[in-house]
């Protein structure tokens, strides 16, 4: 068994009870994020959006250090720079992305597509990282690609171009994942979480700086109204816990165990769409949702097995 038991009665023991309650919580806060930004795509670029969070994020992040006492900057910080910078404009560019098809795309049929994230990941491990990657895994994501195809077709043809963002959005984050992935020099979650956001808000703020110019409307900055503002803030502390809730949900439980309950996003989603933007996802959605959610899990169960077998190998002496 890969999950924790307690006392050898079956019964999974507190701490990873612990880890699984946050992740659900987690499914259940991220997708009032999107759909605080799609509000806002109403009145200021998707571009402007995310600026806006990442600089306020790492300002509250970078306030909470200060009132902890705890140092920010440190050897492991400055030898991890580049690779959290690498990372921070993975992130500026799946938030953009994201936000820019949530102008256009109804809540749900965009965070579906997301979660063909971990799919990229497998390819990046492969042939970016080396990992051996067998064929159950490969096939995993062959059927989680048709089943984005499936998601995009009638989102295409309602939508255009913007139905491929979350998709692309999609690989970004799992460049994200990758990056961070090798960033092994004992940084704690929050700390690069601010990296993160801070390198994300300079790439953003660059962005703004030429789309302004160019008259790009996507990546342009206007003038806020006051009105906005209490929206902004909320989305940057719903950011702020539901990353730190997936953070400590990783530290409770095994990130194999409790991946799952990440689709519970998919759930949150389509209640939001409903409730706030009318929207319900079509047959075809469903079922190319229920496809990626299958290759999802496949890859998760052999991610599963290929750690309980390395656990039970014995070095050689």
């Amino acid at each position: 068994m890969t999950m924790a038991l307690a006392h050898g009665d079956g019964e999974i023991d507190r701490q990873t009870r612990r880890g699984m309650a946050l992740m659900v919580g987690a499914a259940f806060v991220m997708p009032c994020l999107d759909a605080i930004a799609k509000i806002l795509g109403q009145s200021i670029s998707p571009a402007q959006i995310g600026f806006m969070r990442f600089t306020l994020q790492a300002f509250m992040l970078t306030a909470g250090f200060a009132i902890l006492g705890r140092t920010i900057l440190s050897k492991n910080m400055r030898r991890a720079a580049p690779k959290l910078a690498l990372a921070g404009a993975f992130m500026a560019s799946a938030t953009l992305l994201l936000f820019w098809g949530l102008q256009t795309l109804p809540l749900a049929n965009a965070i579906v597509l997301l979660f063909v994230a971990p799919l990229f990941l497998t390819l990046f491990a492969a042939f970016v990282l080396g990992e051996q990657v067998g064929v159950h895994r490969f096939g995993a994501v062959v059927v989680g690609f048709i089943g984005a195809l499936i998601v995009i077709r009638p989102n295409f043809l309602l939508f255009g171009w913007s139905a491929i963002l979350p998709l692309l959005a999609a690989a970004c984050f799992a460049g994200l994942m990758a990056t961070l992935r090798s960033v092994s020099f004992g940084l704690d979650g929050f700390r690069i979480q601010l990296a993160c956001t801070a390198f994300g808000a300079i790439f953003l703020g660059v962005a703004l700086l030429v789309g302004t110019a160019a008259g790009v409307e996507v990546i342009a900055f206007t003038v806020p109204t006051i009105d906005i503002l209490p929206l902004i803030i909320l989305l940057t502390v719903i950011g702020i816990v539901g990353q730190a809730m997936m953070t400590f949900a990783a530290k409770f439980a095994e990130a194999s165990l409790i991946a799952p309950f990440q689709y519970i996003e998919i759930i949150a989603a389509t209640v939001l769409g409903y409730v706030l933007f009318n929207e319900f996802p079509d047959e075809l959605t469903w079922l190319g949702t229920a496809v990626i959610l299958s290759a999802g899990l496949y890859t998760i169960h052999r991610e599963r097995r290929r750690q309980r077998v390395r656990a039970t190998e014995v070095p050689l002496a």
